[in-house]
């Protein structure tokens, strides 16, 4: 398994806010940073979806259907299945924190690098991300207040409102500038991928730093945890199959099949993050632990099955699957990946 870099500052994240927690101001300071953080990620996916190939992603409205099934309704069934794991594996608390997990909405960033890797449809990919994350900023508080209750979540129109303003306003407002600043999106590619860790590191922080002060961790034991990763890896894996051969079942071609498989298995932390510390408030740091442990253990596993794809004899045969994965980096879609000369030179960002 490859070891990402950024698993190791993710730790050492949660390992500075163990040790120096932010409080009063430096809190104050930390929280609005991260806001701000968060919401300038989400204006610059906004400016790098272009209006074309969003127009062309709504032909593919079987696929994008596909991949908002799997990301809203069979995930958040298989986490209300996993209530049957408590208390034998899984407190009260991880229960919740795997539930609110399944409700969270797919990855942009990632899902659009492994696709590329694995020469699959990037465009789709691009839309796939893209919908999902806009369909969850409203169906993600939804879902949580409806699964999790009233008590545990702290929803209403307020809450919807702050996400909204944090991640749809933003993007919306990327969109509508795209015609000037889409141009510069597309060029510096890595200014994307800092802005994404950075955002993610920021609300990272703040989040554990609030646990820190509030005093959650006691409720955490290591075989607990053990027994979180090991639901998780089970989830990751039944999700990774079903999108597969499902898909292939429903008649879809390999490549669409590799963004549906990319798209429609992960969970966005830039996302749901953010959600977190709206809805539940102090308690965001232990809800957002699942969220957190299963993000990075589906890009090293996504990261491993992305090239053995490209190394699959049907990635060669189909010529129009290489000229668009080529295609799409070029106009900001392949950010981590494109085909040089038959081979995949890849870098994961996220």
């Amino acid at each position: 398994m490859p070891i990402d870099p950024y698993i190791l500052l993710l730790l050492g994240t949660v390992g500075l806010a163990a040790l120096v927690p932010a409080r009063s101001t430096a809190a104050d300071v930390t929280s609005g940073a991260s806001t701000a953080a968060i919401a300038f990620l989400f204006f610059l996916y906004g400016a790098r979806l272009s209006t074309r190939e969003a127009l062309d992603g709504l032909k593919h409205w079987r696929l994008h259907g596909t991949v908002l099934i799997c990301t809203f309704v069979l995930f958040p069934v298989f986490g209300l299945a996993a209530r049957a794991l408590v208390p034998v594996l899984l407190t009260q608390p991880l229960y919740q924190g795997l539930l609110f997990l399944t409700l969270v909405p797919s990855t942009i960033q990632s899902s659009i690098a492994f696709t590329s890797i694995a020469r699959g449809n990037v465009p789709a990919a691009i839309c796939a991300g893209s919908f999902s994350s806009l369909v969850g900023i409203v169906l993600t508080p939804l879902l949580a207040a409806g699964l999790l209750g009233g008590d545990t979540v702290g929803f209403s129109t307020d809450s919807l409102v702050k996400i909204v303003l944090q991640l749809l306003v933003p993007f919306v407002a990327g969109q509508v500038l795209r015609r000037w600043i889409g141009p510069f999106v597309t060029r510096h590619k890595k200014v994307l991928g800092l802005v994404d860790r950075g955002s993610i590191l920021l609300v990272v922080y703040t989040a554990f730093s609030e646990g820190m002060i509030r005093g959650v961790w006691h409720q955490v034991s290591p075989l607990r945890l053990a027994g979180l990763l090991g639901v998780e890896a089970v989830l990751l894996a039944v999700m990774l199959a079903l999108t597969w051969y499902g898909a292939k079942a429903l008649g879809f071609s390999r490549e669409d099949r590799i963004a549906i498989q990319f798209a429609g298995s992960k969970k966005s932390l830039a996302s749901g993050l953010p959600m977190a510390s709206v809805l539940f408030a102090g308690q965001a740091s232990l809800a957002v632990l699942p969220l957190m442990l299963f993000h990075q253990m589906q890009l090293m596993v996504c990261a491993v099955i992305a090239k053995r794809r490209a190394r699959d004899p049907e990635a060669a045969v189909s010529p129009e699957a290489g000229d668009t994965a080529g295609t799409s980096a070029d106009t900001g879609g392949g950010s981590a990946a494109h085909p040089v000369q038959g081979q995949p030179h890849h870098r994961v960002l996220r």
